[in-house]
């Protein structure tokens, strides 16, 4: 098992239209810390990534992951599969 954090930071936030600056505000820290986040420079405290959630109103593992997530095109090509069955 690999000690990276995989996270999908920058899609929740594209699908809020929320910057980076906004969500450092939301959450009390650096705008410079988001990106850090986003590009997987730097693995959040357990209270800043329960933070990030909360924003989101999401589980804290929808956002963070030791697994990569799968890509956009593979949930869609496995979600047409089950709908097929």
């Amino acid at each position: 098992m690999s000690d990276e954090l995989h996270n999908r930071l920058s899609v929740f936030r594209a699908e809020r239209g929320m910057s980076r600056r906004a969500l450092a505000e939301s959450v009390g820290v650096n705008p410079q810390t988001i990106g850090f986040l986003e590009r997987g420079e730097y693995a959040p405290s357990v209270v800043l990534a329960l933070k990030i959630a909360r924003v989101f109103d999401v589980p804290v593992e929808a956002i963070f992951a030791l697994e990569a997530f799968p890509s956009l095109s593979e949930q869609l090509s496995r979600l047409a599969r089950e709908t097929q069955k």
